[in-house]
């Protein structure tokens, strides 16, 4: 699963006037705050077709947005630390905070059966849901370091972490070229958000 919320956009204006700098056509532009005019979009997409070294005004129109996601599509995320800002909720320094939960983690995808016999993933989860409970109490009984250790080694990949991510419209490039059609569901939903976005024709 993945949740993206909390979504704001800024730097269109201050895009559009450092896109038209190295041709000193500042009086050619016709855009009017959030509304781009046909005379900057033609620019824009000319720009965009010579890619990242014309298209640098991209770079310049930021991203501020929340996103809830597990840990597996993290890692494969974080390729994309250029041009990226992100602080997220403390694995290390609040794991033992709350109980753990079967929604703490992603969860859709397991199967119950396969091959025509019975499988029990969910419960295979809930198994270690327990066993991360068990470390935690004990940790927060006797705050020896070994349980914590328990939980940190003992998380699976799917537990959902939350990060305030902050990126622009070039590094979203990068993430729509390479992972749009991935086999991973979130990054279609991610794409998908990215479609989403203000003047999306500029990355897609």
């Amino acid at each position: 699963m993945i949740k993206i919320e909390k979504v704001r956009v800024s730097g269109f204006e201050e895009a559009i006037r450092g896109m038209r700098n190295p041709y000193e056509s500042w009086e050619k532009s016709d855009s009017d705050g959030l509304s781009i005019g046909p005379k900057d979009a033609d620019l824009m997409q000319n720009l965009a077709k010579g890619g990242p070294v014309e298209a640098k005004y991209r770079r310049m129109i930021v991203v501020w947005v929340d996103v809830t996601a597990p840990l597996y599509w993290w890692k494969e995320f974080d390729t994309y630390k250029v041009g990226t800002v992100a602080n997220s909720c403390s694995t290390m320094h609040t794991i033992h905070k709350k109980e753990f939960t079967l929604d703490d983690f992603s969860h859709e995808h397991l199967i119950f059966e396969y091959d025509g016999k019975e499988r029990t993933h969910c419960s295979a989860l809930g198994n270690t849901i327990n066993e991360l409970n068990y470390a935690r109490e004990a940790y927060l009984k006797t705050k020896d370091k070994k349980y914590w250790y328990q939980m940190i080694q003992l998380l699976p990949s799917s537990y959902n972490q939350k990060r305030t991510v902050m990126l622009n419209y070039e590094v979203l490039v990068n993430i729509y070229q390479w992972r749009n059609g991935h086999k991973l569901d979130e990054w279609k939903d991610f794409c998908k958000w990215i479609e989403s976005l203000p003047y999306s024709w500029i990355i897609i």
